[in-house]
């Protein structure tokens, strides 16, 4: 490592959701990150439909989930034609509410673009930018730092790269890793953003035939705008006509039965094929990957973007305390050991539910609302298999386990007597230590003063200096834990549970934190 040249701490590469919500998990946390783009200028583009209820928590921790609901939309009601004829309509959503334990019922519709201009201005806000036209050509680890050489002769040292950079990513192809899998040549759909005038926009309209399909759904945030995928027109040859405003009036007027001039306008045009691949690893020494540069997967379920989303969260907060010396480079390695896992399972599921989908077209009614399940919200993915997560013989009666997404709850602050939900005492770069009952208090008041810069400690009903009064008894239903037993969860910086141990645990706490974070973790 260079004694003068100037060292970047973490080097992200791609700049699309997931490279953006990495950056901004790692700058909150005061970490050193560059974030490049070979892109010349940031791309207008609407692909990904927004946030699942999973990633809209994320979001929540990172601080722009406001934003991104006031920029979407709730999911729309589905109106399915056959022949151009209105045949049936679904609604997902409807019936979905939010429970204590689960604040998001379900998605956010928002353009991609949309949703990379929060970031953008998130990430701002730590004075960090993407840097635009600035393309990775080459790859060099040393014992301490990865060097990154760019198209335009320069490079850039950094401690840790992370390869957000898409299904096409160069730094997996650097890393010389094979993307096992298969593409599926004959599943073919063309996208664009359009402009149509005349349709109902509370509605994401969907015209399946026999011969072909047109789906739009109208954009939020403009007046115009929509999504617009369907299947190809065929040449001669049975080749399909690559996507233009011509092909797709064409295919609106033959599936609508109207005019295909209310089509008037056609951007971001793209070619679509089923893909269902990944890596085997998600390290490579000091280089990681995050996001469709390591897996990618049918569209069928909208779990793409927001696995991505959930890679970084996972990442972050790992990458940052051992970019900064606070914890071994093995924490590393429980990254892949848990995102590993989900992106086969989200391969699976995903490839399943287009299967699914793709035969309830068939018949007249059948739709996209087949793709939607509980298992596309996110909320049940956690890592019980994961050394970070030990079973113990201790854990509280109960459905939850250690390495489960640990739930919210509405409480109120017990000085103040102000609404607090878990969820605001989690968000930030700290773990949390919730203590229930007043035999907690002595474990909370000796782990906050053994690890004060990395654990944030509350009671629950405990009596302890930051308290919180569990009124309806949520937050104790939400952990399992009886009215009368005291108990102790801690909670993880990627609100995942780390360990559930009795009210006098404080020494499985410690230990624990001992093992992952060591004595530099200590205040």
């Amino acid at each position: 490592m260079s004694a003068t040249a100037p060292v970047t701490s973490v080097l992200v590469v791609g700049s699309g959701p997931t490279g953006l919500a990495l950056a901004c998990d790692l700058a909150r946390r005061a970490v050193h990150v560059r974030i490049i783009d070979r892109s010349e200028e940031f791309p207008r583009s609407s692909r990904a439909k927004g946030p699942n209820p999973r990633s809209l928590e994320v979001l929540e921790d990172l601080g722009v989930v406001d934003r991104v609901l006031a920029g979407g939309s709730a999911p729309l009601p589905m109106r399915k034609y056959r022949d151009g004829l209105p045949v049936a309509d679904a609604d997902p959503s409807a019936g979905t509410r939010p429970t204590p334990d689960a604040p998001y019922a379900h998605g956010r519709l928002i353009a991609q673009w949309q949703l990379e201009e929060i970031l953008r201005a998130r990430l701002a806000e730590y004075g960090v930018h993407v840097e635009l036209g600035t393309e990775a050509v080459g790859l060099s680890q040393g014992s301490e730092s990865v060097t990154v050489a760019l198209a335009d002769g320069r490079s850039i040292e950094a401690r840790y790269v992370v390869g957000c950079d898409g299904g096409h990513s160069p730094v997996r192809k650097m890393l010389g890793l094979p993307f096992e899998g298969r593409t599926a040549e004959e599943q073919v759909m063309v996208c664009g953003d359009v402009e149509v005038e005349g349709l109902d926009r509370a509605l994401w309209h969907q015209w399946f035939d026999e011969d072909g399909a047109v789906m739009l759904c109208p954009i939020p945030g403009t007046r115009t705008g929509w999504w617009f995928q369907a299947g190809p027109e065929r040449d001669g040859s049975g080749a399909p006509v690559p996507p233009s405003l011509e092909s797709f009036r064409r295919l609106f007027a033959k599936h609508t039965r109207l005019p295909g001039d209310r089509l008037t306008r056609a951007t971001l045009l793209s070619t679509y094929r089923v893909n269902e691949r990944m890596v085997d690893r998600y390290r490579v020494g000091r280089v990681l990957l995050a996001g469709d540069a390591a897996h990618v997967h049918p569209i069928a379920g909208g779990l793409g973007m927001n696995t991505g989303i959930q890679d970084a969260f996972n990442l972050g907060w790992k990458l940052a305390r051992v970019a900064t010396g606070r914890a071994s480079s093995a924490l590393l390695d429980t990254y892949e050991e848990e995102r590993l896992p989900v992106a086969a399972w989200t391969l699976g599921v995903s490839s399943e539910r287009l299967r699914a989908t793709l035969e309830a077209i068939k018949r007249p009614g059948g739709g996209l609302d087949t793709a939607i399940t509980g298992q596309t919200t996110g909320l049940d993915r956690g890592y019980r298999w994961s050394s970070l997560s030990p079973a113990g013989t201790a854990d509280p009666a109960g459905a939850l386990r250690a390495g489960d997404r640990a739930p919210d709850a509405p409480c109120r602050d017990t000085a103040t007597g102000e609404p607090v939900r878990l969820f605001e005492a989690f968000a930030g770069p700290h773990f949390t230590l919730l203590g229930f009952g007043p035999d907690t208090a002595d474990a909370l008041r000796r782990v906050e003063a053994e690890y004060g810069d990395t654990v944030r400690a509350y009671g629950v009903d405990a009596g302890a200096p930051r308290d919180l009064t569990d009124d309806a008894g949520h937050a104790r239903a939400a952990y399992g834990i009886g009215p009368d037993t005291g108990a102790l969860a801690l909670v993880r910086p990627d609100n995942h549970v780390g360990l559930l141990a009795p009210a006098t645990g404080s020494g499985a706490v410690v230990d624990y934190l001992e093992r992952l974070v060591g004595t530099a973790g200590a205040a």
